[in-house]
């Protein structure tokens, strides 16, 4: 089951985050897509403050995978659009099972190395609208799906 919201502030995406990282669980993994700009990493800032966080979280675009670990537990944050879905000697698949909370923006660009249970969220600015977002979320697994009758 899917679910739909509209946010008309980062703030509110920001919110969303939250409260979707108050059910968070080891070895959580969320899928992000979205064009540039729509609000992916401010989504991440969201989870990444909720768990405590105190680094700066910016887009791993030219990192490809940053780790933070001074939270509750970690946050791997992966920005994959500069990879052209070419992961193979990166071991991204490696950090599915850390123990902690992985974020991948750009997800749809390595589809084949997604974890069969996993958190879509596909966010979509609204052309007349700046602020505003359409978020769509898909939970795949039954962790998933609770989470998401649990804060939606």
């Amino acid at each position: 089951m899917g679910y739909k919201l509209t946010t008309h502030s980062e703030k509110e995406t920001i919110e969303l985050a939250q409260n979707i990282e108050s059910e968070k669980f080891p070895n959580m993994v969320i899928c992000l897509e979205g064009d540039l700009g729509s609000g992916k990493t401010v989504f991440t800032k969201g989870f990444a403050d909720a768990l405590g966080i105190t680094e700066a979280v910016t887009s791993p675009t030219f990192n490809i995978i940053k780790e933070y670990t001074t939270g509750e537990m970690p946050l791997y944050h992966m920005d994959v659009y500069r990879l052209d879905g070419r992961v193979d000697e990166l071991g991204i698949e490696d950090y599915f099972t850390k123990g902690g909370v992985t974020i991948i923006e750009w997800s749809d660009m390595i589809s084949d190395y997604l974890p069969e249970e996993r958190l879509e969220i596909k966010i979509k600015v609204v052309d007349d609208q700046e602020d505003t977002r359409v978020i769509s979320i898909n939970p795949i697994g039954s962790e998933y799906e609770y989470l998401c009758e649990a804060v939606l």
